[in-house]
């Protein structure tokens, strides 16, 4: 297996606009690993694979990830191993591969079959952009609808919610807010801590426009600023100063907080979800596309369904306590139970859409850091 060097594209002022915009992952540096092939067929049943036409399958395809490496090679790998096709991957910022893509079609080239990205934020811009080519039905019926491209243009692999972690030796779980409204209060002056420039944060206040609005979005930046949050880089580095007492609550995604009471269990933190339609408990999805223009399109759709087999999602959500997305997976027995169609029901391509429109407002309220 090939890895292909990571490069950083700033092309232009609106390049950089959306760089700026929708980077911020939390993800580790690409590390390598290994795992044994898989002794089982795992594509799922009714995929890309049953469409005959495996004789005529290339034998190599190109993967642009913007998901770390120690989580996606064993399953890279274990796709070589069961299908025999060649898989050569480049490892980036999920901004940085998009921005790539749209410069190679730009300048006449298609170099990437698929794209696997951290953030629905950039597979936006690639849509808009129209640089990503019709999944087969095949592989948009392997999830719910509620967590695919209304157009048929990407598919999620994985959800991550929006949570409030909090010090479960200073706060009192009935104090906690039912909403994220709620969370404006002198309660919790000081107290909350914020990562306002990662991409997650950046998803979440565009899921509050989209529901909200932009005044109201725009005066929950504005009090949330007036409460002296503490600034933090990342998710991680919220749930470790929460564990630590630094700050006794803070905005991040579900599965830091397992995380760190996996390699810490006597870490004193807990995760409160707000209420099912609470944009502060939205969720927020993982996706994989077929870039516009492949030649391997056959191979690309193979590949995106063996993100979604039974054994790929388990290792998304054993692994990482993400939740699976493809019909009939089970999450990780410490994850609580998620029905998609009451977790902040918006219009996933609205989501999209608006990722420099949202830093602006952040950074008007001064929460950008």
């Amino acid at each position: 297996m090939k890895r292909s060097p990571s490069t950083l594209i700033v092309a232009g002022l609106a390049a950089f606009s959306f760089v700026a915009a929708a980077c911020g992952s939390d993800d580790a540096e690409p590390q390598s690993s290994d795992a044994a092939p898989a002794d089982t067929d795992t594509l799922p049943t009714g995929s890309s694979a049953d469409s005959g036409e495996g004789d005529a399958m290339s034998e190599s395809i190109t993967i642009y990830s913007g998901r770390n490496e120690e989580l996606v090679q064993p399953i890279l790998d274990r796709f070589e191993a069961e299908t025999g096709i060649d898989v050569d991957v480049k490892y980036d910022d999920a901004a940085n591969l998009a921005l790539l893509i749209d410069e190679e079609a730009s300048a006449g080239r298609v170099e990437a079959d698929v794209f696997l990205s951290q953030s629905p934020g950039t597979m936006g811009f690639l849509d808009t952009n129209g640089r990503l080519a019709q999944l087969p039905e095949t592989t948009l019926d392997l999830v719910d609808v509620n967590v695919r491209d209304a157009d048929g243009r990407w598919i999620g692999i994985t959800g991550r919610q929006r949570v409030l972690v909090y010090n479960t030796d200073l706060v009192d779980p009935a104090d906690l807010p039912t909403s994220v409204f709620d969370l404006i209060d002198e309660r919790w002056q000081g107290q909350i801590g914020v990562a306002g420039g990662n991409g997650s944060f950046q998803d979440f206040v565009t899921s509050m426009r989209a529901t909200q609005g932009e005044d109201m979005t725009a005066e929950w930046l504005s009090d949330l600023a007036a409460l002296d949050p503490v600034p933090y880089p990342k998710n991680s580095a919220i749930v470790a100063a929460v564990g630590r007492g630094e700050v006794e609550v803070g905005l991040v995604n579900h599965y830091y907080n397992f995380l760190a009471l996996e390699e810490d269990p006597n870490q004193t933190s807990a995760n409160h979800v707000f209420e099912g339609d609470d944009p502060g408990a939205v969720l927020l999805v993982t996706a994989a596309a077929i870039v516009d223009g492949s030649e391997r399109t056959a191979e690309a759709a193979l590949l995106i369904d063996f993100l979604l087999s039974d054994d790929s999602q388990r290792s998304f959500s054993d692994d990482e306590y993400e939740y699976p997305l493809a019909s009939g997976v089970e999450p990780s027995g410490g994850l609580p139970a998620l029905d998609f169609t009451d977790v902040g029901s918006i219009d996933f391509n609205e989501l999209q859409g608006g990722l420099e429109a949202t830093r602006e407002l952040i950074a008007d309220a001064g929460l950008e850091s």
